[in-house]
């Protein structure tokens, strides 16, 4: 039986409807029209924008259903007459200018009065509906759908074809290459467009191993956005011959990824983005994210930013959150987030300083240095539901937190060396198990029979003994360790896949480890990028990828982060010749490089400030990254680029979310 998504009441945001889902379509009977233009080059003048078929589909879990349909006349205008004007999931419409050559522009939930088809809008949604184009035509789930058509918007206007204003302007434009990037791409469409051989190139160049070719262009642009890394130099040759979008690209990518970067909180006055430290989504597709400091200050944050999800700040609408939060205990969040069944929201303050008083569970703590604890809101409206100070329940400085199936929510408390948990979500009826001295637990996993997996830091900076341990709430409602295991430098974060392993960041000695459930280490990791790996996700066909922070070294100036790739359990889900821990991402890792403009903060400054150096690294430090329902993966900028400068604690806070569109397949739904 398929999962409700949502239990609550409708929002409305970006113009896009997100309703309580049940199965099948429920389209709105409503006679409507949808008039259009179909362009080539930026350009109507063309034979092959005539007598085009131009068709209008309605996308469902299966094959989408067809609503209507027309020829282009000698401008390649169209008009197509239909009987439904709104859906709960997608519209969109194609265009097919010669064999194996189709456009395709995505229109949202509502049929709106006009559209344009033309290379950038193909690009758009080949990106955006990548993991929903696998059966060689969108269909999918109806909210991840909504959810991928948000960020289709966040590429290119559907009304237009234009690029959209969010690639156009800062934090984005040339502060990082996804504009020039979806230029290259549409002059490669427009090349297709126009000579059979460059389409049959580009389609043998992106066919997958051991399936069909993509039946037409628009499917093999979505096979590179599922592989980016696959034919890049060939494919390149082919977007710089006589270029129909510029400005492109001037040098060679590192893979063919197109990116959204977010840095809007809400409040970009007082409550920029400030070290943003991970990201957990509700049931509605809202992203909501700790930040560490407020932007250029070394003190403790007091505020929780919440977006839609299309990057943009929760605004309220329709009696949702509105960003940023405060209250509740929120102070300095560390690492951890996470959202129950309940669609409750719990963060992890670790309280990282400054001159401002901050509450402590135990009396001889200092001001200004207090234990830090836990916070709870309401993830529908964003009502705090935490005490002024936040929960205790006997945590010290807290990192990670997870929810189990049955509502117990656990906590690493880094301070104190031990593992705190609230069964069934009440931090007045609290248990915790004391680990070694030193052990200063970072990161926890909920297995899939109830037990967690704990990421022993052995410090920040590694200065103890590292470790991974598994613990369990036994048949008395204690916890209980099972396995202790000595393993890596500096543990981070460890996540579970759907066999129980876990694996685990290892930032000291740039290694991802896997170890089974029984404690056995079945392989270390490195390559595809992989550089003071920090957070981890496994994706849904249980590969795992990683964000990278860098060194943690005098000297260091991450300027080349990426995002990386490795095989994760599921032999079914490995490319030919690839084993468990080969990388799928390049050497380099999947990077965002500036085209040449300096990085700028929410409010149109420098990175570091209008007296510091200035930055060209839009992709920064990464302590987290999540993929949302669609395929984005969400990785957060949590330090600067120059380590000497941010470890001096002046302004260590990074800047913003780089959103990696439609590049992995969706985890499962868990509630």
């Amino acid at each position: 039986m398929m999962k409700l998504f949502y239990q609550k009441t409708a929002r409305t945001f970006a113009g896009l409807f997100i309703f309580p889902l049940l199965a099948g379509s429920l389209s709105v009977a409503q006679a409507a029209e949808l008039a259009g233009t179909l362009e080539l080059g930026g350009a109507t003048s063309s034979r092959l924008i005539s007598n085009v078929n131009v068709t209008l589909y309605e996308a469902t879990e299966a094959a989408p259903i067809k609503r209507g349909s027309a020829k282009t006349n000698g401008s390649g205008q169209f008009l197509i007459e239909t009987d439904v004007d709104a859906t709960d999931s997608i519209f969109f419409v194609t265009a097919d200018l010669r064999p194996r050559v189709r456009f395709v522009t995505v229109l949202g939930p509502e049929l709106p009065a006009e559209t344009t088809i033309n290379e950038l809008t193909t690009v758009a949604s080949s990106y955006s509906m990548a993991q929903f184009y696998r059966s060689g035509q969108i269909s999918g789930d109806p909210f991840a759908l909504t959810i991928a058509a948000m960020m289709n918007d966040n590429i290119v206007t559907p009304a237009t074809g234009e690029s959209s204003p969010v690639l156009l302007n800062s934090p984005n434009a040339d502060q990082t290459n996804s504009l020039r990037m979806t230029r290259s791409l549409a002059s490669l469409l427009h090349r297709c467009a126009i000579n059979p051989y460059i389409a049959a190139s580009l389609i043998r160049s992106t066919k997958e191993y051991g399936k069909p070719s993509p039946a037409n262009t628009a499917v093999a642009l979505a096979n590179l956005a599922r592989d980016p890394g696959k034919n890049v130099s060939h494919l390149y040759r082919l977007s710089k011959f006589r270029p129909a979008f510029t400005p492109a690209l001037e040098k060679m990518p590192d893979a063919w990824t197109v990116t959204v970067k977010v840095n809007h909180s809400g409040n970009d006055d007082t409550m920029q983005f400030g070290g943003p430290a991970n990201v957990a989504f509700d049931a509605w597709g809202y992203a909501w994210i700790p930040n560490n400091v407020p932007q250029g200050s070394p003190n403790s944050g007091d505020y929780l930013i919440v977006l839609q999800p299309n990057g943009q700040p929760a605004d309220g609408t329709n009696g949702s959150p509105v960003s940023p939060i405060t209250g509740g205990g929120i102070y300095g969040g560390g690492w951890g987030v996470a959202i129950d069944a309940q669609d409750q929201v719990w963060v992890a303050n670790f309280g990282w300083g400054g001159p401002d008083y901050y509450p402590s569970q135990t009396p001889d703590s200092p001001i200004g240095n207090g234990t830090g604890s836990v916070s709870l809101v309401k993830a529908e409206d964003g009502e705090v539901l935490s005490n002024p100070d936040g929960f205790f329940g006997g945590v010290w400085r807290a990192q990670a937190i997870e929810i189990d199936a049955d509502g117990n929510v656990w906590v690493s408390s880094f301070e104190n060396d031990s593992v705190v948990v609230f069964k069934d979500g009440d931090p007045d009826n609290a248990v915790s198990l004391k680990q070694y001295n030193g052990s200063r637990p970072f990161g926890l996993s909920i297995n899939p029979d109830g037990s967690a997996w704990v990421a022993d830091s052995g410090g920040l900076d590694g200065q103890f003994t590292s470790s991974l341990a598994k613990v369990k709430l036994n048949a008395f409602g204690e916890l209980e360790q099972t396995i202790l295991l000595p393993i890596g430098d500096t543990l981070k974060v460890v996540v579970s896949d759907s066999q129980g392993n876990a694996w685990l960041a290892s930032q000291g000695n740039d290694t991802v480890y896997c170890i089974s459930p029984e404690g056995v280490v079945l392989g270390a990791f490195s390559g595809g990028g992989i550089n003071g790996p920090w957070g981890l996700a496994i994706d849904g066909e249980d590969n795992v990828w990683i964000s990278n922070f860098g060194p943690l070294e005098s000297g260091s100036n991450f300027t080349d982060g990426g995002i990386s790739k490795i095989c994760g359990a599921n032999p079914d889900s490995w490319p030919r010749r690839k084993t468990l821990g080969d990388p799928l991402s390049p050497d380099t890792g999947f990077t965002v490089p500036s085209a040449g403009d300096q990085v700028l903060l929410a409010n149109n400054e420098p990175l570091y400030g209008p007296d510091g150096p200035p930055s060209f690294s839009p992709l920064m430090r990464q302590t987290s990254l999540q993929i949302d329902a669609a395929g984005n993966i969400w990785t957060v900028n949590n330090w600067k680029p120059d380590f000497d400068i941010d470890n001096a604690g002046d302004n260590p806070g990074g800047d913003g979310i780089v959103i990696f569109v439609g590049l992995a397949p969706p985890p499962p739904v868990l509630f």
